[in-house]
């Protein structure tokens, strides 16, 4: 195999690729051998037609197809360790010769890694965050603290108020005709949750058990099912079960149960957390106003290709995300109405953010020669593996070479990040 590599504009590139005669008439029998059972031949049994017969039947190319398959992976991969480019975009293959006895020959158009021109990155001027934290934020946290801890009683002797758990049967109707997805049978609902359309649930209230009635709202112009919005509906409900919320009061018993002798040590407890995440909220806050007015002051241009090979690569991570979550990607575009194309073109200016960032900070541990100690890997591991619940020598092992790299790269550009934030000046 043979690479030859075209700059082009853009930081693009081209890359011609041979595979010798040799690898290629060996792929072209593997092809062979995977198909023939497939072929059908007068005079042969399925599977036990020589090469050579179905080759004259069908023509020497009947097997390219599935031989390029075969070759092509391989021979990129070979030639992307071998280059010497740093290619930051999946390739796109054009076959330019395939005859067999000869050299296969494709070309790869990929995206380079683009330069970048730092401006200022030391001494950058932000606002300060405030993380003091007020006595109103803390009574706050209490307040919803202790309504993480109520509890749900049923009661019979009154109609539904504002904060209370229904259980109810409803069907929706546009136009007098029932609509799909509108009818539910004992949904638990909250009262003031927000979970249905504007105005159903203030409708709610007042309903008398078991007492039909009618709720009439209109769909948003901009409702996720394009047939129903806009539209007027009315959805007949009946209330079969009233629950009350029951919210604990704030005293040592409350406090006790939280681990606390008294309450105001509860109290300055739930002010310490506070805190803590307030101080991290502004480290955060911090870190991105750098990195934004860093981004702001380089100058590079991003390959097409290299954009779309990330929103690809978002779209991916996705589309796991909601398999380990047990929703299949079509369902989700089919339940959504949206398209691969769609959320591609919304995922847009997400990614081209995230390969600036990544591009400008990568430039900036190179130019302040930032490395990566064992201790910086070990560290990041180990966080890891108690992420997973994992001892570290396992996550090494799960991550192998490759991903030991890409942890490395991640850990460099960390480092960038807090080398320009702790140099940042607040005002």
């Amino acid at each position: 195999m043979s690479v030859q590599v075209e700059k082009l504009e853009g930081s693009m590139a081209k890359l011609t690729i041979e595979v010798s005669a040799e690898d290629f008439e060996k792929a072209i029998e593997k092809a062979y051998h995977k198909q023939k059972n497939q072929i059908v031949i007068p005079g042969f049994r399925k599977g036990k037609a020589p090469r050579a017969v179905i080759e004259k039947m069908y023509g020497k190319e009947v097997f390219y197809e599935e031989a390029i398959n075969e070759a092509v992976p391989e021979a990129y991969e070979k030639a992307y360790d071998e280059c010497g480019e740093d290619i930051v975009s999946s390739p796109k293959i054009e076959i330019v010769k395939a005859e067999a006895g000869e050299n296969l020959v494709f070309t790869a158009e990929v995206a380079l890694k683009p330069p970048v021109t730092l401006g200022e990155y030391k001494g950058i001027e932000i606002d300060k965050v405030e993380t003091a934290v007020s006595d109103e934020e803390v009574e706050e946290k209490i307040k919803k603290n202790l309504d993480l801890q109520a509890r749900y009683e049923t009661v019979t002797d009154r109609a539904v108020q504002d904060g209370d758990q229904v259980i109810l049967d409803f069907e929706g109707f546009v136009d007098g005709v029932a609509f799909e997805g509108g009818k539910g049978t004992n949904y638990s609902l909250g009262i003031g949750s927000g979970q249905f359309i504007p105005g159903f649930e203030e409708q709610l209230v007042g309903a008398e058990l078991e007492k039909e009635l009618d709720v009439n709202v209109t769909f948003p112009e901009d409702y996720q099912e394009k047939t129903l919005a806009g539209k007027a509906a009315v959805f007949k409900c009946t209330v079969h079960e009233i629950k009350q919320k029951l919210v604990p009061e704030l005293d040592d018993d409350f406090a006790g149960d939280a681990g606390f002798d008294t309450v105001a040590a509860y109290r300055e407890n739930v002010r310490a957390e506070l805190e803590t995440a307030k101080v991290s909220e502004a480290n955060s806050a911090k870190q991105d106003a750098v990195l934004d007015k860093v981004i702001e002051h380089a100058t590079l241009e991003i390959p097409e290709a290299m954009l779309e090979t990330e929103k690809r690569s978002m779209l991916n991570d996705y589309a796991q995300r909601l398999q380990s979550q047990g929703l299949r990607f079509d369902q989700y575009l089919q339940y959504t109405g949206m398209t691969r194309e769609k959320m591609m073109e919304q995922m847009t200016p997400q990614a081209e953010s995230r390969i600036r960032s990544r591009l400008v900070l990568e430039a900036i541990a190179e130019k302040e020669n930032i490395t990566v100690s064992d201790e910086d890997l070990d560290s990041e591991l180990k966080t890891m593996a108690e992420a997973y619940a994992l001892e570290a020598d396992k996550v090494k092992e799960m991550l192998g070479e490759e991903g030991i790299k890409q942890v490395t790269d991640d850990v460099r550009i960390k480092k960038a990040l807090e080398f320009i934030t702790d140099a940042a000046v607040e005002k």
